[in-house]
């Protein structure tokens, strides 16, 4: 006797979500002996889309086996076969397109779907990661050239003010372990040479150098010993003065936490100096802390610095040696910074990401962020509102915009 002929239909069931309805619905295709292939669930305030492709023999009718339970679970059932897979959908490529903002409207979504579509790429998914502090969707893409779609997607995100990350669809997205930190203008919002220079009355000459070498205009070295130079005969004081005036960036203490949580490993590797850089470290329960020593005489700066320079390349350098001490793959790692010293430490982590940064280091960079809050970066990682906790002690949250507060 022949075998009953196979048919693929796609099921849909919608309407009020409650708990129990997926468990039933696997269950009475299973007693029917029905094929699970796909499924995808989406709850939107309370409403359920629960969609599913089966294979069924010819002899099962789905409107029959689901008819009755959907009624008696208060769910519409929309039946229909699925259409003939697409043979060459195995070999495009698949992409992730973070867009965070924190106020994302309407508009500026159009203009990212569109982008999307002049890319030749069509959307899979879409999901809401987050409406505050920021808000935040992230956009399963099928095909399209990378190259063209990122060119496409970072000229509809200067025009609406929005951020957007293109990352390729893979596991080591969600298995990034260790995340690796620049301090000054990155974990925090001062530079701490300048705060240190406030102290003693030279901090425009100061300031002036440092704008210089984070655009990449003199080398980081020479300008660290130039700056430190005009520090000469500054008491142990003053550094604790500037360290009390530090102010961390919003969502910092949010996004380390999160990462702790997670079990991920945080590092901070800076152009600074310990003397603040350590007390940071301690009191967000960050793993590793690197930074530059000044050289102390008699309880005064004597000008100079302690050793090898922290620098552009050694910041690399760190995120290679504790990445080994981790046994963290560097595909594995993420590194985020902002200025121009950081540019070799975010072209060998396996994520770059540039945080509020200079134009050069956007350049270069795998993605960028400018939104105003750190914490922002968590969604780059894939990690969704509801596994974040907002640390109270973040200040200056900032509010959900139109389009994406919750009522």
């Amino acid at each position: 006797m022949d075998a009953a002929p196979t048919l693929q239909q796609l099921v849909r069931l919608s309407g009020t979500d409650r708990p129990g309805i997926t468990a039933a619905v696997l269950a009475a295709l299973d007693a029917a002996g029905v094929v699970l292939f796909e499924m995808d669930q989406l709850v939107v305030r309370g409403k359920l889309t629960l969609d599913l492709l089966v294979e069924t023999t010819g002899a099962t009718d789905l409107d029959v086996t689901l008819g009755a339970l959907a009624t008696d679970l208060g769910v519409r059932l929309d039946v229909e076969p699925a259409p003939a897979a697409d043979p060459s959908a195995n070999g495009r490529p698949r992409s992730i397109v973070t867009v965070i903002a924190p106020r994302l409207t309407a508009g500026a979504l159009a203009a990212i779907t569109g982008a999307i579509a002049t890319s030749g790429a069509n959307i899979v998914r879409i999901v809401r990661l987050a409406h505050r502090p920021v808000c935040a969707f992230e956009f399963r893409i099928s095909g399209g050239d990378p190259t063209t779609l990122r060119g496409v997607l970072l000229d509809a995100a200067a025009a609406h003010l929005v951020d957007v990350a293109v990352q390729p669809e893979r596991l080591e997205r969600r298995a990034k372990r260790l995340v690796v930190l620049d301090v000054d203008s990155t974990l925090i919002r001062d530079e701490v040479i300048e705060l240190i220079a406030d102290e003693v009355g030279r901090g425009d000459e100061v300031a002036a150098i440092t704008a210089r070498a984070m655009a990449g205009e003199l080398d980081f070295e020479a300008s660290l010993r130039a700056r430190v130079a005009l520090l000469a005969g500054t008491e142990i004081a003053a550094l604790d003065r500037a360290a009390a005036r530090v102010r961390l960036t919003p969502g910092a203490r949010t996004l380390v936490g999160t990462l702790k949580r997670l079990g991920y490993t945080v590092a901070v590797v800076s152009g600074g100096f310990d003397h603040i850089v350590d007390p940071i470290a301690a009191e967000l329960g960050i793993d590793h802390a690197v930074a530059n020593r000044l050289e102390i005489v008699d309880g005064r700066l004597s000008g100079a610095l302690v050793g090898p320079i922290l620098d552009r390349a050694g910041k690399a350098r760190e995120l290679r040696r504790i990445a080994e001490l981790e046994r963290v793959p560097l595909e594995q790692t993420v590194a985020i910074g902002d200025g121009a010293n950081d540019l070799d430490m975010i072209a060998a982590a396996g994520l770059g990401v540039a945080f509020n940064a200079k134009p050069v280091v956007r350049a270069a960079a795998d993605t960028s962020v400018n939104v105003p809050r750190l914490d922002a970066i968590l969604f780059l990682l894939g990690i969704p509102a509801d596994e974040i906790v907002l640390d109270p002690d973040d200040d200056e949250p900032a509010p959900a915009g139109p389009g994406c507060a919750e009522a």
